[in-house]
């Protein structure tokens, strides 16, 4: 994951969002942070930045060769994993199609180790992997880090970036509720704005 961190922070100043080292599937649900001045930038824009995430976080060879219908399917997760993820913070109940799209996801590749074969090794076992089903493990393994972290004891530390106009989400630490410096001072500075002119950011 460092060099996750290395590539964000080259690429877009920002560094990954407090937690975002430990589950890969909540730096894939903030793959596409708004910037201010309504800007916004996709880390899955395209498939060979889709293959560059994917490589990033040891889930797909740098020569995998995705193609724009495996980009377009990694975007979708992000999307659902975003619906669970504000869910969870906000107290709402989950949208069905949210689920049940990781619980896809999390069946696409076989976990089990498989009874396996050989005339070198004889029996043994191992999870099939075929090099036609990357993205399929891939999208399986960030399910599954998804429902480890909706359901484990991170969950409880989820929340939204407290900076607009940032749409990231992070594990809280103590009292932070921003994901990354420059998100606190930019919050920072709008409440001293604030109390100087008597305006809110809203105004």
């Amino acid at each position: 994951m460092r060099d996750v961190k290395e590539r964000l922070t080259d690429d877009m100043g920002l560094p990954p969002a407090p937690g975002a080292e430990q589950h890969a599937a909540l730096d894939l649900a903030n793959s596409a942070p708004a910037l201010p001045g309504g800007r916004f930038t996709d880390l899955l824009g395209t498939p060979q930045a889709a293959n560059h995430w994917l490589t990033a976080h040891g889930l797909a060879p740098a020569d995998a060769g995705l193609r724009e219908t495996c980009a377009a399917q990694l975007r979708s997760l992000r999307e659902h994993l975003r619906s669970l993820i504000a869910a969870r913070v906000e107290g709402h109940t989950p949208p069905a199609g949210a689920l049940n799209a990781v619980n896809d996801a999390l069946t696409r590749a076989p976990a089990a180790a498989l009874l396996q074969w050989s005339p070198e090794r004889g029996p043994y076992r191992a999870t099939a992997h075929p090099a036609t089903q990357i993205l399929e493990h891939a999208l399986a393994a960030l399910a599954a880090d998804a429902a480890d972290l909706l359901t484990g004891p991170d969950a409880d530390r989820l929340t939204a970036c407290g900076s607009a106009p940032c749409n990231r989400y992070l594990l809280r630490h103590g009292r932070r509720h921003w994901c990354s410096t420059r998100c606190g001072d930019r919050a920072r500075a709008a409440r001293a704005y604030a109390r100087r002119t008597g305006r809110t950011e809203e105004d």
